[in-house]
């Protein structure tokens, strides 16, 4: 499937939703009984980040749509940015069906980049899950008062940021903000995004971004008592692959539209193309579960209608909106259509994040 072909796939599942789950098969049928187990949802990150919500939103509904109702248990493994994580995922093969694992875009980048600590292959694991997502930038209220829809009066401000790392999803907010002319110095280490948040709650950061899930639980209370507020979203794709409003956040402007505003920022060129690219790669195909290599086909089926079943759900649209967003959730395969589109970023696109990640920040990967 090309490039063109799979955004299209996305997008039209963004406007139908979670209606194509309803042609799916039921769970029970596959064979795969896993009644008095404990499967277990391995997400290699912080229990306080937007993956941690994401899974804990899913695990309930899960255990419901399996057969045998077993116990769906989230366990974290935070460390390097999620590839330690990973790493042990590749060295799992597949048993009785009672691992899971989920991914990041934080997960495939890393891939993507050919981190050397990667010893993760995608291609061995088996996606039953694919979820988009959207992100927000957010600014403390006495600077949010210097910005009108365009960076220029932020420009000269030392802005500190809490990182997991330039090789990760952060790469995209980073990329951004300086493609706008800020000065954002990054903390790197912290173990998962709500840390960064919590960095920006105690004042010891004044610029942060947060996935759509983690926005909504823990940045909106912020924004009510006016200790944040929003400055852009990331966007969405539409059907043909245009950077549009986040339909989550459709009263927050994009990237695009504050680059378009702002002084020198320009939305064609290199540095846009290589943003484009990894924000596709990172948000619309944000997040994935998977089995461990070798599993059956047998194993497939049965993890796939039960995700089906969930977003079969009536009361679906209603749960998801107000703890993951409004995007699109898929199995089958628009799940595989979005773990090719995550996986793959044009040559150019990496030669230019590889040379500016050891321009910006002193990284090389090779």
């Amino acid at each position: 499937m090309s490039a063109q072909q799979v955004t299209r796939a996305v997008g039209a599942a963004a406007l139908i939703g979670c209606s194509l789950a309803a042609t799916g098969a039921a769970a029970e049928g596959h064979g795969l009984d896993l009644a008095g187990e404990t499967v277990e949802f391995v997400i290699p990150f912080s229990e306080s980040g937007g993956s941690a919500k994401w899974a804990n939103f899913y695990a309930p509904l899960l255990s419901e749509a399996l057969p045998g109702n077993p116990t769906v248990v989230v366990r974290f493994m935070p460390g390097a940015g999620s590839t330690q994580g990973a790493n042990w995922f590749q060295e799992q093969t597949y048993e009785d069906g009672t691992v899971i694992f989920g991914t990041s875009g934080s997960t495939q980048f890393p891939y993507l980049l050919n981190d050397p600590r990667v010893r993760y292959e995608y291609g061995d694991w088996h996606v039953v899950l694919a979820s988009g997502t959207g992100g927000v930038a957010y600014l403390p209220a006495d600077l949010a008062e210097r910005f009108d829809g365009d960076a220029d009066d932020l420009q000269g401000i030392d802005f500190i940021y809490g990182s997991q790392g330039a090789t990760r999803l952060d790469l995209v907010p980073l990329l951004a903000w300086e493609m706008l002319g800020m000065s954002v110095e990054p903390i790197f280490g912290i173990k998962g995004r709500g840390d960064g948040r919590l960095m920006f709650e105690r004042g010891e950061a004044n610029i942060d971004y947060q996935t759509s899930s983690s926005y909504l639980s823990g940045v909106v209370p912020l924004v009510e008592n006016g200790q944040a507020v929003p400055m852009m979203t990331w966007g969405a794709l539409d059907a043909d692959g245009n950077i549009v409003r986040d339909p989550t956040f459709p009263d927050i402007p994009t990237f695009k539209e504050v680059c378009e505003a702002t002084e020198g920022c320009e939305t064609s060129g290199d540095a846009w193309d290589a943003w484009k690219a990894f924000f596709i790669a990172g948000f619309p195909a944000q997040k994935m579960v998977f089995l461990p290599k070798g599993a059956p086909e047998e194993a497939i089926a049965t993890y796939s209608a039960a995700f089906d079943a969930v977003l079969a759900r009536e009361d679906f649209a209603e749960l998801s909106e107000s703890t993951l967003g409004i995007y699109p959730q898929m199995t089958g395969d628009l799940a595989e259509a979005t773990l090719e589109q995550g996986t793959n970023v044009p040559d150019e696109a990496k030669t230019f994040v590889t040379n500016w990640l050891a321009d910006r920040y002193g990284v090389t990967l090779n």
